[in-house]
């Protein structure tokens, strides 16, 4: 049985793992579309050090495509039996923005923590299904959805402060759907419906967003706003995201969603001992 959220501790900085089943993510080597590939990509996140793992059955990169529920599901649950067969203790994250796919996931796999990049806002259901289930919630800041985003990126009173608003009102709105405050985490959605330097200044001022008062995750591995800078491929770009995952700590966050497991938990275990000497 997979471990329940509930063990969860964000007392401690953490690694999640990214396990995308789609064939058209933005970073070619994070796609697995065959059950054995899913099973190798999940025994090593676990053997390099990743506390969470993170199953992905519907594309969010920019311009994704819609799919059925059914399809999504049946990439979902090949993924959680990939988790259960390696037999290990390891809290598992379902990317899904529909309510269905979490029931479906409570339901025969037990409890999950739900990654929501609409937090809530796509599915009129998803609030009050993990407010019943009492699941630990990951909330991202998105504007309209995968297809639309990168239209949507005005902000007339600033990035920053345009996060952190939206943030204040939706936390409220999550609580008062039943969600405990303690299984709410934020994610300021790097990426999504915002700008190269939008995202930029979202990271340079990352400890506005920390101090609303709950947990940080951050999505920042292989982005566009580290490779179109360089001039590179996201395939390239994991020195950038290790640089950036290290700003990323310093601004305040507490989970990293990345897809290279072993070189980010080095650089957690070299920012603890940092913070441990210079404090």
């Amino acid at each position: 049985m997979i471990l329940a959220s509930s063990t969860l501790s964000l007392d401690q900085r953490q690694v999640m793992a990214i396990v995308n089943l789609t064939p058209d993510s933005f970073y070619s080597l994070s796609r697995h579309v065959a059950y054995d590939e899913v099973c190798r990509s999940v025994e090593r996140a676990i053997e390099e050090g990743a506390t969470i793992i993170d199953i992905g059955g519907y594309s969010s990169r920019p311009g994704a495509e819609h799919i059925s529920v059914d399809e999504e599901w049946a990439r979902v649950k090949m993924g959680l039996e990939a988790v259960r067969s390696a037999e290990r203790g390891v809290v598992v994250s379902i990317d899904t923005f529909r309510s269905e796919i979490v029931r479906r996931a409570h339901a025969e796999f037990g409890d999950i923590v739900v990654n929501d990049i609409s937090a809530g806002e796509l599915d009129d259901d998803m609030l009050s299904t993990v407010a019943e289930l009492d699941l630990k919630y990951v909330a991202m800041h998105m504007r309209g959805t995968p297809k639309t985003m990168q239209s949507l990126d005005d902000y007339p009173e600033g990035v920053v402060r345009g996060v952190c608003d939206y943030f204040v009102r939706r936390t409220e709105e999550l609580q008062k759907a039943g969600i405990r405050k303690e299984n709410i985490i934020l994610d300021p959605g790097f990426g999504f419906a915002k700008s190269v330097e939008q995202n930029f200044e979202l990271l340079a001022e990352l400890n506005r967003l920390c101090e609303l008062g709950y947990p940080v995750l951050v999505g920042l591995s292989r982005k566009s706003m580290i490779y179109r800078p360089l001039g590179i491929t996201p395939e390239e770009a994991l020195p950038g995201s290790l640089a950036l995952a290290w700003e990323a700590l310093r601004g305040g966050a507490v989970v990293l969603r990345v897809h290279d497991v072993e070189p980010t938990r080095q650089l957690v275990e070299l920012f603890n001992t940092y913070q441990n000497i210079v404090r």
